[in-house]
């Protein structure tokens, strides 16, 4: 504020800015920026509860307000959304937000006693976490780590975590220096192997209102404590050069009145020195507090690792900023009108909140752009300058470090001008001109080169650019030591790039390939799985990466070196969310005129095509075309398959055609003509499945063909026609089939075919023609079986034929005369060609009752005597004598 700049005495002019001409130009240059992050009293807190004992603010996340009326209740802040406060009815005598999480820490005296009851809560869960009754009060507790809180009584001091079922146990015994002190503060170190108690006490009579500072430092490894003044204390680390292990340093402030004379001072001392190691030298400053302040003093300290700074906040609203490595005094200025009483460390800016009576929440923050000129400038301080600038990463100080670091390099300091462009802020000198600069100087023998120095140092500070990285890599892979690269690269220590992927390929495909990917170098990824044939990777690594390859590009190169991988690529491409990227068309152009690759293009087209989609007409013709052309027995397999259904049917019955598929041909065809061309083929057909096709034709274009097979080869078809026309009898018509063999007077095809049919036909003519196309084909004994068993022929007719037939076996024709009473012609016949045996076997074995017709034909005939005595004695016990007579 104005009131704060007139009232502040200017600092020895090595550490403060001169009055700035105007406030708006002062805030804009200042060092230290401040702002007003919210006030309590906005959110509806009383003034009367904006206080040490009622507020608490143990991190940046959140502030903790007790209120006691006009009821007991806990108001928790969170400085994410603090306009949304949350209000809940709590008697409590304290309350501690945990520093990270949603847990509230409660502290209340059991009444009548000295003992305290601490609870601590889950506010997400709604549940208790741990309770414990202390047998003694709790003057002050703090969470000293987001698990452990930090409970300090009159005597002693306790460590609780919140973790398990375990009971707070006591660290130490308070020193004497803090008897009867009010405890303000309690921290221990990022390791918990140091802790401070800080506590205040009434001033010396001469200045009661300089309270005195009082604090306990506590070793926990040495079980040891350190009585020492202090009003503020806190912990820090810090990097020595040369030592890689960072030193814990603890800081305090002081402020004393010793025979009148004010001292005030700011130590900085090393703690648990490391043996053999370099150590942090003690610093110490002196705290210049102006006139009007002379009874103010330090209430509270945080540190800054972000810039390495401390800054010390005393309790009427000062602000000191020193920087932490050297103790130089950075800056001061009054920051608040109004008494401070409560800080707390703002982890993520590097700088930190204050809270005042007035229930101002107050957050200071470095200023980025101004701080390191207003250490040049105006402190006049150029190695603090630039020491900040490296530190936080910050502008400012470029001009200085260009002309230290070309100081250096006059001075053949290498390795110091190494160290200080592997720190220059926002990576100054981190460029191709330095590296030049350093490959250029001449390597002495014996003695590492400069570019080396500078890359090992780089190396020790963290991760190389991608220009550092190429070059250092170019010099290991030239000197064939890729352990190295693989080491750095474990280490991340090496920023990949394309290029650098490149370098490395000559050497090792594999470590290529892991560059590439963390480069994001898609294309070349994309490249190194294709050669490797992971060509699932290439799709998967694709999509993870919202990358879209040239996909006709690499399958032409997979195609060139592994014709099955470029098959199982399109496959997979087929099967890629939202469709193929590649239409299926070109895919098989490109297996086909191209590479003249036919298995390879079916074997893609038969796994895409399987579906059997209308659209896909043209492409199941296609692959049904290539290899009726060169693989005729691969269609036919597709074919017999049945999986296409939309593809070009006389196109592909044509083609099946020539290439001598005449059964597949005969399936695709839909005229009579072609299918009577082709059906005669039947020296390439399987008869049965000839057979079967016949059922697929209609009555008139099956007689059709059945007739041109038999013109055709009449003897080499006739098996086909009988079995087709045997098998669709009812479809073609009995007579049909009958007519069709009458023509090409085929009594064997009749025979055949007829002889199926027998059994369930009573018509006579069919049984006549039966037994005269047996009798015609030489079937002689189906012809007696058929004469002796069948009750439908013809008699008359059948004896006539048989006459006619002259079959050199009578046994037919005396059947058919024994049973229809044709004796005497058969007698007859028998005679009169000569069968004598013939009627000798009648008479004796056959029917001997007709012995007298047989015998008064023979008489009529005018037969030998001795013949028909001898046939009258064979049969003479047999023979009725009457008809006889």
């Amino acid at each position: 504020t104005g009131r704060a700049r007139r009232r502040t005495t200017p600092l020895p002019s090595d550490c403060v800015l001169s009055p700035p001409p105007s406030a708006a130009m002062a805030a804009a240059n200042a060092p230290i920026a401040m702002r007003e992050a919210l006030t309590l009293t906005s959110l509806g807190i009383a003034p009367q509860f904006i206080t040490f004992t009622h507020v608490t603010m143990e991190s940046d996340r959140y502030i903790c307000v007790r209120e006691t009326s006009p009821q007991n209740s806990v108001v928790i802040i969170d400085m994410a959304m603090p306009s949304q406060p949350l209000r809940r009815p709590i008697t409590a005598d304290s309350a501690l937000m945990n520093p990270n999480t949603r847990i509230l820490a409660l502290k209340a005296q059991i009444p009548g006693t000295t003992q305290d009851h601490l609870q601590i809560f889950n506010i997400e869960a709604k549940t208790k976490i741990k309770s414990h009754q202390m047998p003694e009060q709790v003057v002050f507790w703090k969470w000293i780590t987001p698990k452990l809180l930090g409970l300090v009584t009159q005597a002693s001091v306790y460590h609780w975590s919140i973790e398990g079922d375990s009971e707070p146990i006591k660290m130490f015994d308070r020193t004497a220096n803090l008897a009867n002190n009010q405890i303000i503060n309690y921290r221990c170190d990022p390791a918990e192997k140091w802790l401070v108690l800080i506590g205040i006490a009434p001033g010396a009579p001469e200045r009661p209102q300089l309270v005195k500072g009082n604090m306990q430092l506590f070793s926990v490894d040495q079980q040891r404590s350190q009585a020492l003044e202090a009003h503020a204390a806190s912990f820090a680390t810090f990097k020595v050069p040369g030592n890689e292990n960072p030193s814990t340093l603890i800081c305090f402030a002081s402020k004393a009145s010793n025979a009148g004379t004010l001292t005030s001072k700011l130590h900085i001392i090393e703690l648990g020195a490391q043996p053999g190691k370099p150590g942090f030298s003690k610093k110490q400053a002196d705290l210049f507090f102006p006139p009007d302040f002379q009874d103010d003093f330090p209430v509270a300290m945080q540190i800054s690792q972000k810039y390495g700074l401390v800054y010390v906040i005393t309790k009427l609203g000062l602000l000191f900023v020193y920087d932490l490595e050297t103790a130089a005094a950075v800056y001061r200025n009054r920051i608040s009108p109004d008494p401070i009483f409560l800080t707390a460390e703002s982890s993520t800016t590097g700088g930190f909140y204050a809270i005042n009576r007035r229930g101002q929440v107050l957050h200071a923050t470095v200023n980025d752009a101004t701080v390191v000129p207003f250490v040049s400038g105006q402190l006049n301080n150029l190695e603090l300058a630039v020491n900040l600038a490296k530190r936080a990463n910050l502008p400012g100080a470029e001009n200085l470090v260009v002309q230290r670091f070309q100081e250096l390099f006059a001075q053949t300091k290498y390795k110091e001008a190494a160290e200080l462009a592997a720190e220059s802020p926002q990576g100054l000198l981190r460029t191709p001109e330095t590296v030049a600069k350093f490959q250029s100087v001449p390597v002495q023998a014996g003695q590492t080169p400069p570019l080396l120095q500078y890359f090992g140092t780089l190396l020790t500070r963290g991760k190389l650019n991608a220009y550092e990285s190429l070059e250092l890599s170019r010099l290991v892979v030239n000197q064939n030591k890729k352990n190295l690269l693989e080491n750095w690269l474990a280490e991340d220590k090496l920023e990949c790039s394309e290029e650098l992927g490149d370098l490395v390929k000559t050497v090792d495909n594999d470590l290529a390939l892991k560059i590439y990917i963390k480069a994001r170098a898609t294309p070349k990824v994309v490249a190194a799985f294709a050669e490797r044939r992971e060509f699932d990777k290439i799709l998967i690594y694709s999509k993870q990466v919202g990358y879209t390859p040239d996909y006709l590009f690499l399958l032409q190169t997979i195609l060139r070196t592994d014709p099955q991988g470029a098959v199982n690529f399109a496959l997979m491409m087929s099967q890629m969310e939202g469709g193929c990227p590649l239409d299926y068309n070109t895919i098989t152009d490109l297996f086909l005129q191209q590479r003249n690759m036919i298995r390879e293009a079916t074997a893609f087209l038969l796994d895409v095509l399987k579906p059997n989609l209308e659209e896909h007409a043209f492409l199941q013709t296609k692959v049904l075309e290539i290899n009726l052309v060169t693989y005729p027995n691969v269609a036919d397999a597709i074919l017999a398959n049945g999986m296409f259904s939309h593809y070009d049917r006389p196109r592909i019955a044509q083609l099946c055609e020539k290439a001598g598929l005449y059964l597949r041909a005969l399936q695709h065809y839909a005229e009579l003509p072609d299918i009577k061309r082709v059906i005669v083929n039947t020296h390439a057909i399987e008869p049965q499945a000839l057979v079967e096709f016949f059922g697929t034709l209609s009555k008139e274009w099956a007689l059709e063909c059945m007739k041109d097979l038999l013109l055709v080869n009449l003897r080499g078809n006739l098996q086909i026609v009988v079995q087709a026309a045997k098998e669709y009898c009812e479809q073609l018509g009995v007579d049909a089939c009958i007519k069709l063999f009458e023509q090409f007077k085929s009594y064997e095809g009749l025979y055949f075919f007829l002889g199926s049919y027998l059994s369930s036909s009573e018509d006579p003519d069919i049984h006549f023609k039966y037994i005269e196309s047996a009798a015609r084909t030489g079937q002689i004994k189906e012809v007696e079986r058929v004469t002796r068993e069948s009750n439908f022929y013809d008699a008359e007719k059948t004896k006539n034929f048989l006459m006619e037939a002259k079959l050199p076996d009578a046994r037919p024709l005396i059947n058919v005369c024994d049973r229809f009473g044709f004796v005497p012609d058969l007698t007859h016949y028998l005679y009169t060609n000569n069968m004598l045996r013939y009627i000798e076997g009648y008479v004796q074995k056959v029917n001997p009752g007709n012995a007298p017709l047989v015998v008064g034909q023979l008489l009529d005939d005018e037969c030998p005597e001795d013949f028909i005595k001898g046939l009258i004695l064979s049969v003479r016990s047999l023979l009725p004598v009457e008809p006889l007579v």
